[in-house]
């Protein structure tokens, strides 16, 4: 049985939390591996972006570097840690970078983070969220299935 944890990270004085989460550079350890910009329609009652569109997102992001270990079918099994940090609004620029967690003998765990590029801030970056996902190979019948192994 594998466990979820979904956390929002409380944004009582979101400016001054936003303003201390500012990045000037992005990370140079994982991959870009998706950028999107939200539409009016993927937005709530409030103006923000739907949590639901953005863990969409994060799993399609997530699923690049496991395709290149599964080598074919592959399903999300798990999503083993989210936490949304900041809101996502309209016009933002979404940056999501990922990387390898760990190989299993059929399935890929890998982090993603996403940062924000305010529509008026550009250049400035925000990290709004962060998750782990986990994914199984899988065959033509739905079963899980062995990958290869990295090379050592």
């Amino acid at each position: 049985m594998v466990a979820c944890l979904f956390q929002i990270v409380p944004m009582s004085d979101t400016s001054s939390a936003a303003a201390a989460a500012t990045l000037k550079s992005l990370p140079t350890d994982m991959e870009l591996v998706l950028k999107v910009i939200p539409m009016p329609a993927d937005c709530n009652v409030n103006g923000d972006i739907f949590g639901g569109w953005v863990m969409a997102q994060c799993d399609l992001a997530g699923s690049v570097i496991p395709a290149r270990y599964a080598k074919g079918r592959q399903a999300t099994v798990a999503v083993n840690e989210f936490i949304f940090k900041q809101p996502v609004r309209l016009g933002d620029i979404l940056s999501f970078y990922s990387k390898l967690v760990r190989v299993g003998r059929t399935s890929v765990t890998v982090m993603v983070e996403v940062f924000a590029e305010r529509f008026r801030a550009q250049g400035e970056y925000i990290k709004v969220t962060q998750a782990t996902f986990t994914y199984v190979a899988i065959d033509d019948n739905g079963r899980p299935r062995p990958i290869e192994q990295p090379a050592a």
